[in-house]
């Protein structure tokens, strides 16, 4: 073999190597900066810019109206009952699937990841079909004799919360059983060979190694269930103010650009903060599992 060749054979450096494959992240890279950053930029000079020039007047409005503040409360509030229910029916359903096996594990995913493909509008939709006063549960409720007469169930607070939690429901279940399918299921009967309880076992070895999934769960449904707006407008209306609404008020029917681009900034600051706090944590347990092992 000459030398030429030689030197053609030889494989490329590993930092070369590396900044090819990190050049196929520019395409993705080039679309979010012009599809995201630009906006949200433009957005934040738009929360500062009152008709004299530079003016936080649209910040100051929001924070010192008790109507606003209040409707930051209804949009945290709402995301914290959310993530309460969605982490509550979604734990331990990802488990079901994570344990299940051949059949009934396709048929249990598909009725997750299924939901996934209809908008929400539709979801919605047929959430207020289902509670209205013909609909279903209250054809439901007349036939099995536990009421009278139809109940008022659509544009409740308890409406709100439910249709919440079934469209959100997904993007709990789908972290924790990305996590739990990892987990080597030896290690509960490796406990219990030691003398742990079947509850000692959970919350000592399976409940921690779970943790990041359901860490990452609660990080994202609680930032788009913050930040919805359909399912509040159709479930309960102006009943129930949130962020969201303020802004599409703001833009749509007040047209004042200030007020809407300050609550998007806020509403963007909270999903941040949401952002930071869970990866935090995160790296936080990965450096816990990483000691102890």
């Amino acid at each position: 073999m000459t030398a030429a060749a030689a030197t053609l054979s030889l494989p490329a450096p590993a930092w070369r190597r590396g900044d090819m494959t990190a050049m196929l992240a520019l395409p993705a890279m080039g679309y979010m900066l012009v599809v995201f950053a630009v906006p949200l930029a433009l957005l934040l000079w738009s929360s500062m810019r009152g008709e004299a020039g530079f003016s936080l007047a649209g910040y100051a409005r929001i924070l010192g109206d008790d109507y606003y503040r209040q409707v930051i409360w209804n949009s945290l509030s709402l995301g914290l009952i959310t993530t309460a229910g969605c982490a509550i029916l979604g734990y331990p359903a990802a488990f079901a699937i994570a344990r299940a096996r051949g059949y009934w594990q396709v048929v249990l995913f598909a009725l997750v990841f299924l939901p996934l493909t209809v908008s929400i509008i539709v979801k919605t939709f047929g959430w207020a079909i289902m509670l209205r006063r013909d609909g279903l549960v209250n054809f439901a409720l007349l036939g099995l004799g536990l009421a009278d007469r139809p109940q008022r169930m659509l544009f409740t607070p308890e409406s709100l919360y439910a249709g919440m939690i079934n469209v959100f429901l997904p993007f709990m279940i789908l972290p924790c059983y990305s996590v739990v399918r990892m987990l080597d299921p030896r290690l509960t009967e490796a406990a219990a060979t030691l003398g742990a309880s079947a509850w000692h076992a959970f919350s000592r070895v399976t409940f921690p190694l779970s943790l990041p999934g359901l860490v990452a769960g609660i990080g994202i449904v609680f930032s788009l269930s913050c930040a919805a707006y359909v399912t509040p407008s159709l479930l309960i209306g102006e009943r129930y103010m949130t962020m969201s609404q303020v802004m599409a008020k703001a833009y749509l029917n007040l047209r004042d650009w200030q007020l809407g681009s300050a609550m998007a900034a806020i509403l963007l600051a909270v999903a941040v903060l949401v952002v930071l706090a869970t990866s935090w944590l995160q790296r936080r347990l990965a450096r816990r599992g990483g000691s102890s092992s």
